[in-house]
């Protein structure tokens, strides 16, 4: 089944900038039954897990997040750059391979006791997820996962997130 997904996303060598291979998913979310595929994947491997909510980190990772949302009957909490939510918010400042990087959730978005999910579209050096589930901690909630459509296992990022579980669908190894 990964190999159905795999085929729809594309590599665009030297993006965003020179030496990268960026995983283009832009046409698995223009292929119906791909996007459907997907969001059956994640929804069978979380179906169990009793979400309270999803907090999608920006801005991929709210294609799925909000639709998995729904099919799971679990709120949705958007995570966001800088200066993008409107409300009081909670920041968290983590490292990148290049440099640093922020990110913000509404202080009241997340209620003591919540299960979380963390969802985004690409699991790399784990920077941005570690973030997010410290940001949804600091506020009360349990992260109960970290799902990702694609890991580049070759960066480990997985280690980034220990004690919790974390599923992706498609994992490249190199």
């Amino acid at each position: 089944m990964t190999a159905q997904y795999q085929r729809l996303i594309r590599d665009i060598p030297d993006f965003p900038k020179q030496g990268i291979l960026f995983k283009d998913i832009t046409p698995l979310l223009r292929d119906p039954q791909g996007f459907a595929g997907v969001l059956e994947a994640l929804e069978a491997r979380h179906r169990g897990d009793r979400i309270s909510a999803i907090a999608a980190v920006e801005s991929r990772g709210f294609i799925f997040g909000g639709a998995l949302a729904i099919r799971l009957g679990a709120g949705f909490i958007p995570i966001r750059k800088p200066g993008k939510l409107p409300h009081d918010k909670l920041s968290e400042t983590y490292a990148l391979e290049y440099g640093t990087d922020t990110i913000e959730i509404h202080r009241d978005a997340v209620v003591r006791g919540d299960r979380i999910l963390i969802l985004d579209d690409l699991l790399a050096t784990g920077g941005t997820a570690r973030a997010a589930a410290s940001l949804v901690r600091k506020l009360g909630g349990e992260v109960v996962g970290a799902s990702f459509l694609i890991e580049l296992a070759f960066l480990g990022g997985r280690a980034h997130l220990e004690g919790i579980p974390v599923f992706s669908l498609i994992r490249y190894e190199a």
